[in-house]
């Protein structure tokens, strides 16, 4: 076979925070020339130490790639990457595909794929789940969308960094679309276990056994079963943080507002992390939202000082 065919595709990652830095070494064990770039020198200097490589801005990084995989928190730091001074925009190579993994409001990832198409790349809105260990085990959910030439250029590196990869329309929206019908849930949810464990230590439950008890019952959730272990050990070391929440539940309003479609649930959760962020918590897990409460109730959880309790 002719070595063009056989040839691997060229990679960049932009941002190497926990989950990218998983995702470039998935796709170096999986084979490929990876490049990253961050805006941390640390993180880039981490991951050539690992044997990857390294660039200073995102279109350097781009420079000859095939797929480019960007990994940042929201639509405005993609469109940094995609458009902005030294963006990737600059260097893409004609038919390569831009992987966008944010979180995002689908009409952003909509217009940012028309935008980029214009100009001969491919744009694939492929936000992902999952976290930090599953990314660097290359075992993510992704929820993908977009053209089937952006699906095809993109499949190699898709198939080294997902477990499961869902592939939920031609065009991009759909992908951010479901995801966040995912945040909805798993801010709602979130806030739910937080508020729960916090009023059973207020009652002089045994919130150990509280755990025991409701992983084992019809209570029990995906997130009360994660998240709650972080409160039980103190350890609020952010895996996710509580700004994830302020922003993503945020854009849940901003679609529902548009839409015209009453989301109350969402939006008490979304008051949680909020009060929570204020609270100077932001930047920690969001398993925080269980201190939120239990500092405004009085009520003592592990790892926290004592409290004057609230006498009722």
């Amino acid at each position: 076979m002719p070595e063009s065919v056989t040839q691997k595709p060229r990679i960049a990652v932009v941002g190497l925070g926990s989950m990218g830095f998983g995702m470039a070494t998935s796709l170096r064990r999986a084979g490929f020339d990876v490049t990253g770039c961050d805006v941390s020198d640390d993180a880039v200097a981490r991951f050539v130490a690992e044997g990857g490589g390294g660039a200073r801005t995102p279109a350097q990084a781009a420079g000859g790639a095939d797929i480019v995989v960007s990994v940042v928190v929201n639509a405005a730091q993609t469109e940094t990457i995609l458009f902005g001074k030294d963006g990737v925009a600059e260097t893409l190579t004609d038919g390569a595909v831009f992987i966008s993994s944010a979180t995002m409001d689908p009409d952003v990832a909509r217009r940012l794929a028309k935008q980029l198409e214009a100009t001969g790349r491919h744009y694939l809105d492929a936000p992902i789940s999952g976290g930090a260990q599953r990314a660097a085990q290359g075992e993510l959910t992704i929820l993908a969308s977009g053209s089937p030439a952006a699906f095809t250029k993109a499949r190699p590196a898709l198939d080294a960094m997902a477990a499961r990869l869902y592939e939920l329309g031609d065009a991009a929206g759909q992908g951010a679309a479901f995801k966040m019908i995912n945040q909805l849930l798993a801010g709602v949810h979130i806030a739910a276990a937080s508020e729960a464990i916090a009023f059973a230590a207020k009652q002089g439950l045994d919130i150990r056994k509280v755990y025991e008890v409701i992983t084992a019952s019809a209570g029990n959730s995906w997130m009360f079963e994660n998240r709650v272990p972080h409160v039980l050990d103190g350890d609020y070391t952010p895996r996710s943080a509580v700004d994830i929440f302020v922003k993503d539940l945020g854009i849940i309003q901003d679609m529902a507002r548009t839409a015209k479609f009453p989301v109350p649930v969402s939006a008490a959760a979304l008051q949680m992390f909020l009060m929570t962020s204020a609270s100077g918590m932001g930047r920690d897990d969001d398993a925080s939202v269980a201190r939120m409460y239990a500092r405004v109730t009085g009520t003592h959880l592990p790892g926290e000082p004592k409290q004057k309790s609230s006498n009722n």
